[in-house]
């Protein structure tokens, strides 16, 4: 499409303004973009509200609209992201592994902002201004390509991101926005090879597989979430029962939320009513094996559907284990890769959990819900990364850069 490849000549052009500019002028530009979204909140909601209205009208209701409404207190969250993300150390220039060779010159590594890149989300309008205050910081321009459920809520926010702008020497186009929510602008988007030099798609496991499989850009996978927590038979109850309900019920809408609780049948028993009964206050519906099954007093038969998907709601698939062994062969079978956590006592299983699940982040003793960009100290994060390449885990600053050789010399030859 002739208007997005406008807006990668617009994004390349403010990529080479900002790989210069100083961590100084970046931050100061931060702050004016946090201070007139907080000035602006009401216009921000005003445009919410429309999204909001149009999503009941298409039938949207429950977790999938929680994702999508903002309010004072989800606006001044975003402007505090913005405001950590100034404050952190700025990663573009960092020299790494500077050594001399035997013939004299000096070889080492700088850190370079990836270029121009692209992000295709969902209905989470929070993550307009989480990619935009992290691609600038790390000296990157953004073009960013939301849903259609968050086109009003979307355009508000990057208005008062390039007015900002406007008040500084940085180009308004170093943050952008695709108006158009057609599927044509977004294959347009993951074609634009001449402009985009790489492509974060964030959200469900649909759109993520729509990127990868159709983009012609290099793509960092994010976001898909199936996570799970083991409770092993040394596990203390009542710190079990406080992980489960946090980890499931906290914000079930998230990519970090827990999808299936597997339980040691030695504790099964004892632990699962006290755990149903916990949960029953947030009204999660148990999916269950035969073996929990039996112990819940009410929960639906689990199909081999409910170990591999994402719910997203109040939806918990539940298992019982003979052992730690069979714990992490389910994980690691049906694990997208994002997070799992053990809940136990015994130092040895949990060491043991640690080395042998394969996930971005492995808990012991916590709930999966803090794999998070803000709560990890990176700052607001770009996603969160289920590859093994280049990036894994939350992606802050330093997963935004690259780097290039620096060489210095005296006059070597070769």
């Amino acid at each position: 499409m002739e208007s997005v490849i406008q807006l990668g000549i617009n994004a390349k052009k403010a990529a080479r303004k900002l790989a210069q500019a100083s961590a100084k002028e970046k931050k100061a530009a931060l702050f004016i973009m946090s201070e007139l979204l907080i000035e602006k909140k009401d216009l921000i909601i005003a445009a919410n509200q429309k999204d909001l209205a149009a999503a009941e009208t298409n039938g949207i209701k429950g977790t999938m609209l929680d994702r999508l409404s903002l309010d004072e207190d989800r606006i001044l969250a975003m402007a505090a992201g913005i405001d950590q993300v100034a404050d952190l150390p700025d990663p573009v220039g960092t020299i790494h592994s500077m050594r001399t060779l035997d013939n004299g010159l000096k070889i080492g590594r700088q850190s370079v902002p990836l270029g121009v890149i692209g992000i295709i989300y969902e209905s989470r309008p929070n993550v307009t201004t989480d990619a935009g205050a992290l691609c600038f910081k790390s000296g990157n321009a953004v073009i960013l390509r939301g849903g259609k459920e968050a086109i009003h809520t979307n355009k508000a926010i990057i208005s008062i991101l390039q007015e900002a702008l406007s008040q500084t020497d940085f180009p308004q186009e170093s943050i952008q926005l695709v108006e158009d929510t057609s599927r044509a602008s977004s294959v347009a988007l993951m074609t634009l090879t001449d402009y985009l030099d790489v492509l974060i798609p964030r959200g469900g496991a649909g759109l993520i597989k729509a990127v990868v499989e159709n983009a012609t850009v290099p793509v960092i996978e994010t976001g898909v979430g199936n996570c799970h927590v083991y409770i092993d038979q040394h596990a203390q109850l009542d710190m079990a029962k406080d992980i489960i309900v946090n980890a499931k019920c906290s914000r079930p809408s998230v990519c970090n939320a827990a999808e299936t609780l597997l339980i040691h049948e030695e504790v099964a028993a004892a632990f699962l009513p006290e755990i149903e009964k916990a949960l029953s206050e947030y009204d999660v519906e148990l999916r269950a094996d035969d073996k929990a099954a039996a112990i819940l007093s009410s929960s639906v038969p689990a199909t081999q559907e409910d170990w591999e998907i994402e719910f997203l709601d109040y939806i918990l698939a539940v298992k019982v284990v003979s052992s730690i062994e069979e714990a992490m062969e389910h994980i690691n079978k049906y694990s997208t890769g994002h997070s799992e956590a053990i809940v136990t006592d015994d130092y040895a299983a949990g060491q043991r959990f640690l080395h042998e699940v394969d996930s971005a982040a492995v808990y012991i003793n916590a709930s999966t819900r803090f794999t998070d960009g803000f709560e990890f100290g990176f700052g607001a994060e770009i996603g969160i990364s289920t590859q093994k390449i280049h990036a894994r885990g939350p992606m802050g600053l330093p997963e935004l850069t690259s780097y290039k050789t620096i060489v210095y010399g005296n006059g070597q030859i070769r």
